[in-house]
């Protein structure tokens, strides 16, 4: 890396200090602080909510499985891409007219209160888990680029994003996800791919150097597309953190349009950042470490100045997605539990501070779990078990059966937990079938508990689904 190099990942991360600060000035109420005060139009709103869908694993590690296994390396983020798309097109208009700021609270507006503070739980480790996840990732670029240690580049990137999600919540975040998109944007699609494009020689040196496989689009296996299939696809529909930046559109419409526009770019960046490991297996074959082709390829075919552009991009994906799960933890924890189940007659200027001050209690704590886990990938498969096992069926219930029962949610949310957490213990964490039995384990007793018990009264059930 040169000087400029340095200059430019330097400018930007004084750019997101300074829109920290801007953006607090912004934030006058708790809606503003956890919505963005709901005034996102379309183009903001797609480009943040695709800015919170690809962290690190969807280019680092799209890269690095299409170093490995060629274009089926696309899976992993198609099948991001196909949830969102699901999302947008038949759930995003129901979500947005409830004016909430979180699923536990549709499910208590739709069941009960012990549904809503169960499945807080759950997904308060889902979303910590991401954003440790993130910070080891923004670490890892950062001491790889600098030559800082890895523990400090941790703290200084991860101190970062906690920063600016602390002072400005959700409209902080908003503004430095639209800056971030950006810089993704540019630096994939039209630095890295063209350029790595064609120094491997365009498609007739993809197929020339490459075996047979690499253009195979299920060369990766069925078995592991099933298993993205599982966690992402499903996953992408109720995890608190794409449900929040939805909270943000303007209105319905843009809730609609600017989801199914995610959707696809998120497609297209599955393609982009599969093509960039396929031309780094070319230009940079033998490989240790897969994980290493994007900046390995980066390093060694960018010039100065753009070189710095392009890791911008990458620790742009991974603080984009930091920032947007830690705002997530921080609202279940303060919205979903403290104030509803402990201090109920918080005032909105109490209730904002509160959400300031557990932002960076949590922040802290994750920063020191980022330090001291190396590995988190386990805790995020299981973290991504409990929420698509355990929370998916009720999730769902609440907006197609209304025939479901307070009783049956909450109930198969437990069941469903501890069917997950015994097969994880008896299959292993990397087995999809904790995913698959918790699932069919929500569902029987959902439906089971829901048939056999009392039918919700007509006048209740038009009021609890009134809004949905």
């Amino acid at each position: 890396m040169g000087i400029i190099d340095y200059a430019v990942i330097g400018v930007y991360f004084v750019v997101l200090v300074w829109v920290g600060v801007y953006g607090s000035k912004k934030t006058a109420s708790t809606e503003d602080y956890l919505v963005a005060g709901r005034r996102l139009n379309v183009w903001m709103y797609m480009a943040c909510l695709s800015a919170v869908i690809l962290g690190g694993a969807s280019t680092v590690g799209t890269v690095k499985l299409g170093y490995q296994f060629g274009i089926s390396g696309i899976w992993l983020v198609v099948m991001l891409g196909l949830g969102t798309l699901f999302l947008g097109w038949f759930l995003s208009k129901r979500i947005a007219r409830l004016r909430i700021v979180s699923i536990s609270e549709l499910l208590e507006q739709r069941f009960h209160h012990h549904s809503r503070l169960i499945s807080a739980a759950i997904m308060v480790i889902y979303t910590s888990m991401v954003t440790v996840t993130q910070v080891i990732g923004i670490g890892t670029v950062l001491s790889a680029i600098l030559g800082w240690d890895l523990h400090l580049s941790m703290i200084i990137g991860g101190s970062i994003v906690l920063f600016y999600t602390m002072k400005g919540g959700m409209w902080s975040v908003s503004l430095t996800d639209s800056i971030q998109f950006v810089i993704m944007t540019v630096g994939i699609f039209f630095i890295l791919l063209p350029l790595g494009w064609s120094k491997a020689g365009g498609f007739s040196g993809l197929s020339n150097r490459l075996e047979g496989s690499y253009f195979d689009v299920t060369a990766i296996g069925w078995d592991t597309i099933f298993s993205f299939f599982l966690l992402y696809f499903l996953g992408m529909m109720i995890g608190q953190d794409i449900w929040q930046r939805l909270f943000t559109a303007k209105n319905e419409n843009v809730a609609k349009n600017g989801t199914i526009l995610a959707g696809v770019y998120s497609i297209l960046f599955a393609v982009a950042c599969t093509l960039i490991g396929m031309t780094a297996a070319v230009l940079l074959p033998g490989l240790e470490d897969p994980q290493l082709a994007f900046p390995k390829l980066a390093t060694a075919i960018l010039p100065p100045g753009v070189l710095g552009i392009v890791l911008a991009a990458v620790i742009s994906a991974l603080m984009s997605t930091a920032s947007g799960t830690l705002l997530a933890s921080s609202t279940l924890l303060v919205h979903d539990i403290w104030k509803r189940f402990f201090r109920p007659d918080l005032t909105d200027q109490q209730f904002l501070q509160a959400t300031r001050w557990t932002t960076v209690i949590l922040g802290v704590f994750i920063l020191t779990m980022a330090v001291w886990i190396q590995d988190v990938i386990v805790a995020l498969d299981v973290a991504y078990a409990f929420l698509s096992g355990s929370i998916f069926v009720p999730v769902m219930a609440a907006f197609f059966w209304k025939r479901a029962t307070s009783q049956g949610v909450w109930l198969s949310i437990l069941v469903s937990g501890a069917v997950v957490l015994a097969t994880l213990i008896l299959k292993g964490i990397t087995s999809t079938d904790p995913i698959i039995y918790g699932i069919v384990s929500s569902l029987i007793i959902l439906v089971a508990t829901s048939l056999l018990g009392a039918k919700p009264q007509p006048a209740e059930q038009g009021k609890k689904s009134e809004a949905i």
